[in-house]
């Protein structure tokens, strides 16, 4: 109602579950708005179906669960940002907007987490990359498992080392688990 009511524009597609949004929404939108709880698979481990399916458009998590392990997760996952429930209807809409135009926000007060930090730093896929390079995967592997060109993973790691200050892929699997970007 809230949205419908701020959003005068906005064309809204409810889905109780994954299997719901994946087989009743069309393709062209423009922002998944996603809950955790869902009906079947939950919000976080269906994200990877949305993904597949909307591989460009943003996700949003909304959810009541708002713990940092929750927040690192739903980030680590390849949400843009992460928003809580308990959020007023304006900060929502306001941030619905930020993304919507282009402008990835996050929270104005994210849990006080060190890893949060970093993970919005990077990149949804170079987060995905960064996971499949602590697996030991090659740059080759990692773009046939993603879809990508060798030369966009290498580019990829080459952020991601530069991110995280590194000179070699192990330096950057040993910081990023130091750091608990990966488990």
């Amino acid at each position: 109602m809230v949205l419908n009511d701020q959003l005068p524009y906005a064309k809204i597609f409810e889905a109780g579950s994954i299997n719901e949004a994946t087989q009743n929404t069309p393709d062209g939108i423009d922002l998944i708005l996603l809950d955790i709880n869902l009906q079947g698979l939950n919000g976080l481990d269906g994200m990877v179906l949305l993904k597949r399916k909307w591989a460009r458009v943003p996700v949003i998590v909304l959810s009541s669960q708002d713990g940092p392990e929750t927040i690192r997760d739903a980030l680590g996952r390849g949400a843009v940002c992460f928003m809580s429930k308990a959020d007023s209807a304006d900060k929502i809409v306001d941030i619905l907007n930020h993304v919507l135009h282009g402008e990835y926000a996050t929270p104005e007060t994210p849990p006080d987490n060190a890893v949060l930090s970093l993970l919005q730093h990077l990149t949804p896929r170079q987060c995905e990359v960064l996971d499949l390079l602590c697996q030991g995967m090659s740059n080759k592997l990692i773009a046939r498992r993603l879809a990508l060109s060798e030369n966009t993973v290498r580019g990829h790691v080459q952020a991601i080392l530069g991110f995280l200050q590194v000179s070699s892929r192990s330096e950057a699997a040993f910081a990023a688990r130091q750091r608990g970007l990966i488990g």
